[in-house]
């Protein structure tokens, strides 16, 4: 059997997927499960972070889970679970600390950040994100791991520490992962606050998501900011005019682009009109994963099934690891 690389990738139940996930992640996911051997896991651990109530971080998880199946991904053919199901990657999230510096911590962006945001939770899982990431990535063997931007440092962190591991105890043990950013397939999906991009953090209406309600969706659409219109024929647009023209090229047939750009580009486009079509289109575009989830969401039998499965193969990988991670840090063998 021929080896395929293998791809990990990991999001945060906060929220339910949106039309940025998708079309940034997920639709690339897609065609990544046909080639590679792909594990794509809920990392409820990392949501501690911010002390959810227990229900609702049972709940968030397993509704990003349904999403993903409604979105596509497949448990025959990409390994799907739960962080929290691997109790393996607390162990070599411990070993990884013992060799992490407080320096190299407190000078990720991502922290200083979080902490001037909320500086009374400057706790130590916020502290050690990075070596909870690296353990993720590396206790299943990854070769490729598809990140943002914000996420590029603390993947050069996990690289450093598979190196450390490496020369502290002398092994060709674990692979440096790679990032992996789809090349020119990746797509940056704006919001609708103007500027930025589609994200649950953002505040209110800036997001559509995959499950969400017509007149929901429409009444964001027609809320979108926009501008005067333009004064001049073939005028470069204003960065909210881009956003609502990027929004449609993905989710609208290529005539109703060419259509909205000629209206532009002539000085007759009417913002209305094509928040309208885009409303319409985006209605049209999220129906089927709506119809998707609510079935999936019934069915707990099967969500029981997949949750299980994919634990099982990601559990039996991590066990694998770590019998060797003790072995060569120089624990008894117990088992």
């Amino acid at each position: 059997m021929e080896n395929k690389d293998i791809v990990l990738s990991g999001i945060r139940p906060t929220g339910n997927l949106h039309l940025g996930n998708y079309f940034g992640a997920v639709k690339n996911f897609l065609k990544m499960q046909e080639t590679h051997e792909c594990y794509f896991f809920i990392a409820d651990y990392h949501s501690l972070t911010t002390h959810p109530h227990p229900a609702n971080l049972q709940g968030n998880a397993r509704q990003i889970f349904i999403e993903y199946l409604a979105a596509g991904l497949d448990p025959e053919k990409a390994t799907l679970y739960l962080q929290s199901d691997i109790p393996e990657i607390a162990e070599l999230y411990l070993f990884l600390n013992m060799n992490a510096y407080l320096g190299e911590l407190e000078r990720v962006p991502t922290f200083k950040e979080k902490a001037r945001k909320s500086p009374d939770n400057v706790n130590a899982g916020l502290l050690t994100y990075p070596t909870l990431m690296a353990a993720d990535i590396i206790i299943q063997k990854a070769t490729k791991v598809p990140v943002g931007k914000d996420q590029e440092q603390h993947l050069e962190m996990t690289r450093t520490y598979a190196r450390r591991f490496n020369t502290m105890y002398e092994v060709d043990f674990f692979p440096i992962p790679t990032a992996y950013n789809f090349g020119n397939e990746l797509v940056k999906i704006p919001g609708l606050d103007g500027s930025g991009k589609m994200g649950k953090s953002e505040g209110e209406g800036n997001a559509i998501f995959l499950n969400e309600e017509e007149k929901s969706i429409r009444k964001k659409v027609m809320r979108a900011v926009s501008d005067s219109g333009p004064t001049e024929p073939n005028q470069e647009k204003s960065l909210p005019v881009q956003n609502l023209f990027t929004l449609l090229k993905v989710v609208s047939k290529p005539d109703v682009v060419q259509y909205f750009e000629d209206q532009y580009n002539n000085c007759s486009i009417r913002y209305g009109d094509l928040k309208k079509q885009l409303a319409e289109d985006i209605v049209a575009f999220t129906k089927p994963f709506g119809e998707r989830i609510k079935e999936l969401s019934s069915n707990d039998e099967y969500l029981r099934k997949v949750m299980n499965l994919g634990a099982e193969k990601a559990r039996a990988n991590a066990q694998k690891t770590m019998r060797e991670v003790r072995e060569i840090i120089g624990f008894r063998k117990i088992y």
